[in-house]
């Protein structure tokens, strides 16, 4: 695995931001600590792409066995894109989607197998198959024909998820195998011969394997985490001075601070729900918040006058999963203001899943933020600005590795800075007060986003991603 570090131009500096080259990575940590989106907010169904899938069933190693032997002398062809393998079929050309608020999966497959006996008295056949799952309960689907009479979408076998952990394929695929199958009773119908069952319901069948890959495309880009910039008034009453009085002009230093950045709440689902199976790692005094995660010890500076603002940021925020082949890290965000053009910036880290190559870009601009005009008035020394909206920028689309374009909706960035010594940073989720962040790593993170749903919620799916 080689590694490739690419440092951005930095960006000009502007008044009083000598701390400029760190500020667009501060954008992405930023954006999801507006706060969650409320039940009332009807956002739309956050949704994976599952693309070039394969289900590898035997449907029951002993009907193949008796088929194909000398009582019922007959055959199982496969048409329609389906294959014969050791150990039973494979049904190709998968596609469906997995969806992250029910870790539902609805998975679709070609082909078909065609069982025949005792002279054509015996004729079965099973194709268009289907998966559908939601948490670790699951049915394989069929359009099931018996004798030329055919019946659509026979929830031919029960699936039982629990304990199936993904494992990794070719080309960051997902493989579900040995998912244990039994037999329904709609399913026991169509083994029925000369009008009695061959097996009845709960007969144990061949285990299914699944092999899906997410699409590129991430999930569904309408999903809006909460962008609303807040309600009230962001700043802009002049106070009871003289408006002509210069001395309400503030240039000065920050001297704490915190950025609170959830960078994308589908994308964290993402990561560590049952299709990634993977982790979020804290690190340098980054730790976790309803929402995200908090950046603390700000640094930079502040000119009202000019409407400028640099802010650097400790901390670091590490995704991980795909057992490795997914693998992104930001550090050293900050945040840059000019009027009402803002940025976050920060160093970032990238592994391509397809050649295990790691990338680390310096100093690029991840997300651009949407700020308020006189956005930059500080109270008591104290700078507030909280539900930013955060737009992903063409670098920070590279950094994702395709899985979102750029101008996509990121989580909304807030921040806090002190002025003064003296000042007093409001409480906050995680109990940060007083300019005194002093919480350490976190490291690895649980599932967040109730994306924890079962083994085989993942395989409808949150990217590969």
């Amino acid at each position: 695995m080689s590694t490739t570090t690419r440092t951005r131009p930095a960006r000009a500096a502007r008044a009083g931001a000598s701390l400029l080259t760190v500020a667009c990575a501060t954008v992405l940590s930023v954006t999801a600590f507006a706060g969650p989106a409320t039940a009332d907010d009807a956002a739309p169904a956050q949704v994976i792409e599952l693309v070039d899938g394969q289900l590898d069933w035997g449907v029951k190693e002993s009907f193949r066995r008796y088929i194909t032997g000398p009582i019922a002398g007959g055959s199982a062809e496969v048409a329609d894109g389906a294959e014969a393998t050791e150990n039973g079929y494979r049904f190709t050309g998968g596609s469906g989607a997995y969806d992250l608020a029910t870790h539902g999966v609805d998975s679709a497959f070609d082909g078909s197998v065609h069982f025949t006996g005792h002279h054509g008295e015996l004729d079965l056949k099973l194709a268009d198959l289907k998966v559908v799952t939601e948490g670790t309960q699951g049915h394989i689907l069929a359009d099931v024909t018996i004798a030329g009479e055919t019946t659509d979408d026979v929830e031919f076998a029960a699936l039982d998820l629990t304990g199936v952990a993904p494992g990794q394929g070719e080309g960051g695929a997902l493989v579900f195998a040995d998912i244990p199958a039994t037999l329904t009773a709609d399913g026991a119908t169509a083994f029925e011969y000369n009008g009695t069952p061959m097996y009845s319901e709960g007969t144990e069948l061949d285990p299914a394997t699944l092999t899906v890959t997410p699409g590129s495309g991430g999930t569904d880009p309408g999903t809006d985490p909460g962008t609303d910039p807040g309600s009230g008034d962001p700043g802009t009453d002049p106070g009871s001075g003289d408006p002509g009085d210069p001395g309400d002009a503030v240039a000065g230093e920050v001297v704490d601070g915190r950025l609170d950045w959830g960078v994308k709440e589908s994308f964290r689902q993402y990561v560590t729900g049952p299709i990634a199976n993977g982790e979020v790692e804290l690190s340098d005094g980054a730790t976790e918040v309803t929402g995200g995660y908090r950046f603390p010890d700000a640094t930079g500076a502040l000119d009202t006058e000019a409407g400028t603002l640099v802010s650097d940021f400790a901390g670091g925020v590490r995704f991980t999963g795909h057992e490795g082949a997914l693998d992104l890290r930001f550090s050293e965000l900050s945040v840059e203001i000019d009027g009402t053009e803002a940025a976050l910036v920060a160093d970032v880290s990238s592994k391509d899943r397809e050649t295990g190559d790691v990338a680390e870009y310096d100093d690029i601009t991840v997300a651009e933020l949407d700020v308020p005009a006189d956005a930059l008035n500080p109270e008591d020394d104290v700078l507030a600005l909280e539900g930013v909206p955060a737009t992903l920028t063409a670098d920070g689309a590279q950094a994702f590795g395709g899985f979102y374009e750029a101008g996509e909706e990121l989580d909304p960035v807030s921040v806090v800075l002190a002025l003064s010594d003296d000042a007093r940073l409001p409480d906050g989720d995680g109990g940060a007060s007083g300019g005194d962040d002093t919480g350490g790593a976190n490291g690895g993170l649980g599932p967040q986003g109730g994306a924890n749903g079962g083994a085989l919620a993942a395989t409808g799916a949150g990217g590969e991603q």
